[in-house]
């Protein structure tokens, strides 16, 4: 199977931990696009366990996929537009002429780094971006959980702008347009507060208060937050690349979208402390998950919330010991249990949407290429430091003898970053 995710796709994805949010407003800490996207998909995740739960699976598969799809659209949207202010960006939209013509401006820029993911990709985002009314199940899910994020990064900053005459409208904009979703289930349960559902939401969010490697100065820093979106997003591409089945590539999505949550309560613990020594490892993996279990799992199963906690403890390999670990469900004389397989099963009879499979070393893989990416791209800013150049010495070197994951001819593909 030929390689088509490039580099150069990988580094748009990326680009969005330069993109500095709120950037005329006095904060606390850098607010970024990435950070923002990755909360927004948490939330969005949240509202489908709501809104789906009664759909059938064929009708569940295809609304995950278009709220996925369309977070990446305007995820690339927006990465062009950059530093358009939302007031602005929303009287453009509310234009159709006004904002079709944006889009047929954004779409050249985007078109080099996206041309080789095929042109049925391309049509489907076409179509999407130059559509501005926002409708559409999927849209409005996307609007909700883009509001609750980007409201939530408000709150970080408002207290440091009482004179700012200009934040009770942000607020009250806020606060209606949410209002004006709240027929979605899910969406009146984040504004109430003081529930699990909405506290999971909140909490989900600090991630983007950890930075990754501490000690290790990077331009630019990344957060917990903002590397759980990339790998979400790399694993997105890659199992559509490997032709996942859509239950499996959605799966490998979120699974990427959660990997690190224990670290909302272990903080982020360097891959050779967790590597120095296989009992380290695994005391370190035993502790994440009593935590996980005491502080999240088990408080979401008590608060109402059972549907997410029993996808959280699947995507995250709770049963089977890893996130990393390729998995199906299969129903036996027994009921249905969480069975192991193997990549050759993935790539063949397992690859099943009527098995919820999710993939172990192409979402390791993709952890292993974000945070290589993390390294490449602060020595090329100029930030000559050893571990940098061990991370990245250290990754290389994990798929020299083995290049090939899934189909995915990884090996190539971190040589086009000589």
């Amino acid at each position: 199977m030929s390689t088509v995710i490039r580099k150069s796709l990988l580094q748009l994805v990326f680009s969005g931990a330069f993109m500095k949010r709120w950037n005329d407003r006095l904060r606390p800490m850098e607010l970024m696009e990435v950070d923002k996207q990755a909360h927004k998909m948490i939330v969005a995740w949240m509202l489908l366990s709501r809104i789906t739960a009664g759909m059938e699976q064929a009708e569940r598969l295809a609304l995950t996929e278009e709220v996925i799809e369309g977070s990446i659209f305007s995820y690339f949207y927006r990465l062009v537009i950059t530093d358009i202010k939302p007031p602005v960006f929303y009287k453009i939209k509310a234009n159709r002429e006004d904002y079709q013509k944006l889009t047929q401006w954004v779409l050249p820029q985007l078109k080099p780094r996206l041309a080789p993911l095929g042109q049925e990709f391309w049509e489907r985002m076409t179509v999407a971006l130059m559509e501005p009314e926002e409708k559409t199940l999927s849209r409005r899910i996307l609007m909700a959980a883009h509001l609750y994020a980007s409201y939530s990064e408000f709150r970080v900053l408002k207290p440091l702008n009482p004179q700012d005459e200009e934040m009770p409208e942000i607020e009250q904009s806020f606060q209606t347009r949410l209002a004006a979703l709240t027929d979605l289930p899910g969406v009146a349960d984040l504004l109430a507060g003081q529930n699990e559902f909405s506290r999971f939401a909140a909490r989900a969010g600090q991630l983007r208060f950890q930075k990754r490697w501490s000690q290790t100065p990077r331009v630019p820093e990344t957060t917990v937050l903002g590397h759980m979106f990339l790998v979400a997003a790399y694993a997105w591409f890659f199992s559509v690349e490997a032709g996942a089945c859509q239950a499996r590539r959605q799966n490998n999505f979120f699974t990427g979208l959660f990997h690190d949550l224990p670290e909302l309560l272990t903080r982020d613990i360097i891959s050779p402390v967790k590597s120095a020594d296989a009992s380290i490892g695994e005391l370190i993996k035993q502790y994440e998950n009593h935590e996980l279990e005491r502080k999240i799992i088990g408080p979401l199963k008590s608060g109402g919330c059972e549907d997410l906690a029993e996808r959280l403890s699947y995507l995250l390999g709770l049963e089977v010991g890893s996130e990393f670990i390729a998995t199906v469900r299969e129903t036996g004389p027994e009921g249905e249990r969480i069975c192991n397989v193997t990549e050759s099963e993935l790539l063949g009879p397992k690859n099943r949407d009527e098995l919820d499979p999710k993939d172990g070393p192409l979402l390791k893989m993709c952890d292993r290429l974000a945070a290589f990416i993390e390294a490449d791209t602060a020595l090329r800013n100029g930030i000559n430091n050893e571990q940098l150049h061990q991370a990245r010495w250290r990754i290389r070197q994990m798929y020299e003898h083995r290049p090939e994951i899934m189909g995915i001819q990884v090996g190539a593909l971190l040589a086009d970053f000589d």
